[in-house]
């Protein structure tokens, strides 16, 4: 995992519309940038209901939410349609910034061993430094436990 208080790396990804988005766009404004493994599937679309929820007050701490996974741009128009998601999806099919920021690692499930996105959460400064981290966030609680953190920070 990247460790807190370096430089984020920069990225440009496609969105669901297939438009080009880098993490320089956002300078300025505090970005939450979650990688999850995959669209539709139920703790993924329980995490991404959870940051929809509560959108509008990442909005008013002038913070970002992008959600990042290497489906498809076209899989998450869908996802973000079926769920009214308002945030930004980035299809990332190449790795490139599941790499740069160590989230694809080995995975076990069933004993059976693959590589996977490890569910993980940054939290990335005005100034594009990285102010905190975690790795296997639960879904259900990963977007409360950021507003919190917003929230200690004033």
């Amino acid at each position: 995992m990247l460790q807190i208080g370096t430089q984020a790396p920069a990225f440009t990804l496609n969105d669901k519309d297939g438009n080009a988005v880098s993490l320089a766009d956002f300078k300025g404004k505090k970005v939450v940038l979650y990688f999850y493994p995959r669209d539709n599937t139920p703790g993924c679309t329980r995490q991404a209901c959870a940051f929809a929820a509560r959108y509008q007050d990442f909005s008013a701490k002038n913070t970002v939410v992008i959600g990042v996974s290497k489906d498809s741009v076209a899989s998450h128009l869908k996802f973000a349609q079926k769920y009214d998601l308002p945030f930004v999806l980035l299809s990332d099919p190449e790795l490139q910034a599941i790499q740069a920021y160590d989230v694809w690692k080995e995975k076990k499930l069933y004993g059976k061993v693959s590589m996977g996105v490890v569910r993980t959460t940054y939290l990335i400064d005005e100034e594009g430094v990285i102010r905190w981290a975690k790795e296997k966030v639960k879904p259900d609680e990963n977007a409360g436990e950021l507003l919190a953190l917003l929230e200690q920070e004033g």
